[in-house]
C-alpha cells in the first residue's frame, strides 16, 4: 500500500500506516510530494515547534521507523525548486527554510528560533485554547 501524506508531525501518518497494516497491508510505503519539513517557518505560517516535526533531527530511515513504514520517499529540495523555477525562470531565489533551515532574510538567529520554540508547541497551544474556552464560558454564563 502507498500512503501519500504530508502531515509534518507524523502522528496522523503513524495512525494511517497502522490502519493499513490492520487492514492486511504487508508493506507500506510513504511518499510525499514535498521534502521533509525539518525547521519552523518564521515568516507567518503557524507551524509546530521543531521538536514536534517528525523530520526534525531525523534522517529518512529514522522517520520511516518512527511512523512504521517499510520505505519513505520524499521530494528533494532541489527538484522542488527546479520544478517551481520552470514556471518562471525570472525567480531566482526561493524561500524554503522549513526544508533547509536557511532563512532568506539572514536575520533569524538561534536565539530567535529558541524563542519561537517557546511559543509554538502543543503545551503552549493547549494552555491558550483552555484560556479561550474559559473566557467563552465566562461570557456565556455572564
Amino acid at each position: 500500500m502507498l500512503v501519500d501524506d504530508s502531515i509534518v508531525r507524523g502522528t496522523t501518518s503513524r495512525e494511517i500506516v497502522q490502519m493499513a497494516r490492520d487492514a492486511g497491508a504487508t508493506q507500506v510505503y510513504f511518499a510525499s510530494a514535498a521534502p521533509p519539513v525539518r525547521f519552523p517557518n518564521v515568516y507567518g505560517i503557524d507551524m509546530p515547534s521543531s521538536k514536534e516535526l517528525i523530520a526534525h533531527g531525523r534522517d529518512e530511515e529514522a522517520i520511516a521507523a518512527e511512523i512504521g513504514v517499510d520505505r519513505i520517499i520524499y521530494q528533494t529540495v532541489e527538484d522542488l525548486i527546479a520544478g517551481c523555477a520552470s514556471f518562471n525562470p525570472k525567480i531566482t531565489q526561493f524561500e524554503a527554510s522549513c526544508f533547509t533551515g536557511e532563512y532568506v532574510t539572514g536575520d533569524v538567529s538561534a536565539d530567535y528560533l529558541v524563542s519561537v520554540e517557546g511559543e509554538r508547541n502543543d503545551e503552549k497551544l493547549s494552555s491558550v485554547l483552555q484560556a479561550t474556552a474559559d473566557l467563552d464560558l465566562d461570557v456565556i454564563n455572564g
